[in-house]
């Protein structure tokens, strides 16, 4: 398959000749060959390299958590203007844009809608539209396509940095179709231009596809990771550790109070379908609970297509809830991710409806069927947009 890296590299589009182009960009910005995306632009004749974007973590994975900005200078090897759109700023500003005629974005997304990479797209999307700059999205693979939709439509009076649109948790677009989605209901008037990937199926992992797996993001080191994260980044939203200053975050979950033998009872005991759960204590270097014993867990995924990560997630913090001492289980206050006022949670679920749930200890099943039709409202709206077949 190719992505849209790929096939740009193969022959630049007629309509960069000449323009001065700024690239959106970030460390899986790569060809099949390894080959960086701002080496393909610095290095063609038909167009100029004029600046560089980029966005949380930076252009090269070097920032290693939320909420930990970077700011730009000089590009050192290409003298060209290296923009943080993580710092000062998250969407470019009108003189950022003078450098530009055209801006070219190649990221990788993780397949949830948490992910803040297709919300800064967003942002440039509508600095970018008031600036009467094209932009052009390079797509690439879901590298969960493969998993059910899961989990709750973002509600629009939750609206951040981690969600700008109504989709759900785990949610099986490209970032090229989320673009299109962004760009139809919210920029209509926006240049917005895709180049769609070549021989590409949505029921995959990105371990089909024979691409390199470069990190997205420091916390996201392998495919295995990807996989449960749409599920256990909630634990964002906790007084438990997702596993960050571990070699395995978001595989691994766990807390000082937690029973880890107790709990992989409880949850073995409800027959989850896709995956197996081992006791796997861990001492984070770094984040929460740093230098303390976690009695955690780790998640196992055995059948990715029967894998619902939001739902197995709702799971793990019931069982928490079974076999931990009253009240252990917390919701994190405010901020987080620039939003000063939203309960962290929400944001990151969608909704207080999932929160609520887990505190009312409402049935998994009442939770899920609320899901379901909003899901089933989001699979109509999507159809519109979808790029690829199964």
């Amino acid at each position: 398959m190719q992505t849209g890296l790929d096939i740009i590299s193969d022959k630049i589009p007629s309509r960069f000749y000449g323009k001065r182009i700024g690239v959106l960009c970030h460390a899986p910005s790569i060809t099949s060959s390894y080959k960086n995306i701002i080496e393909v632009i610095a290095g063609s004749n038909d167009c100029i390299l004029s600046a560089v974007f980029g966005p949380q973590h930076g252009i090269y994975g070097q920032t290693q958590d939320n909420m930990i900005e970077w700011e730009g200078n000089m590009h050192s090897e290409y003298n060209v203007p290296l923009f943080s759109l993580y710092g000062k700023s998250r969407k470019p500003s009108p003189e950022m844009l003078l450098h530009i005629d055209l801006l070219l974005i190649d990221m990788q997304d993780a397949g949830a809608r948490l992910y803040t990479y297709i919300w800064t797209i967003k942002l440039c999307i509508e600095a970018c539209c008031k600036a009467g700059i094209p932009v052009y999205i390079l797509d690439r693979p879901n590298p969960i396509g493969k998993l059910p939709l899961d989990g709750p439509v973002l509600k629009k009076e939750f609206f951040t940095f981690v969600g700008g649109a109504s989709i759900p948790l785990c949610h099986r677009m490209t970032i090229g179709e989320m673009s299109l989605w962004i760009k139809e209901k919210y920029y209509p008037s926006c240049d917005l231009n895709i180049v769609w990937m070549r021989n590409w199926h949505r029921h995959s992992l990105y371990s089909e596809t024979g691409l390199p797996w470069v990190l997205p993001s420091p916390n996201l080191p392998t495919l295995k990771s990807a996989i449960v994260y749409p599920g256990t980044v909630l634990i964002e939203g906790l007084n438990i550790s997702e596993g960050r200053g571990t070699t395995i975050p978001f595989e691994l979950f766990g807390a000082p109070f937690i029973n880890a033998e107790k709990l992989k009872k409880n949850l073995l005991d409800r027959n989850i379908p896709g995956c197996t759960f081992r006791v796997h204590n861990f001492k984070p270097t770094f984040n929460k609970f740093c230098g303390e014993n976690c009695n955690g867990l780790q998640i196992h995924v055995t059948e990715p297509e029967k894998y619902f990560p939001v739902s197995v997630a709702m799971e793990i913090f019931s069982a928490i809830v079974e076999t931990s001492p009253e009240n252990s289980l917390q919701f994190n206050s405010p901020p987080y991710e620039y939003e000063e006022k939203l309960i962290p949670f929400d944001i990151l679920s969608g909704d207080s409806g999932m929160r609520e749930a887990i505190l009312n200890k409402v049935p998994l099943s009442i939770e899920r069927e609320r899901w379901k039709w909003e899901i089933e409202e989001f699979k109509q709206e999507f159809s519109k947009f979808s790029a690829y077949n199964e």
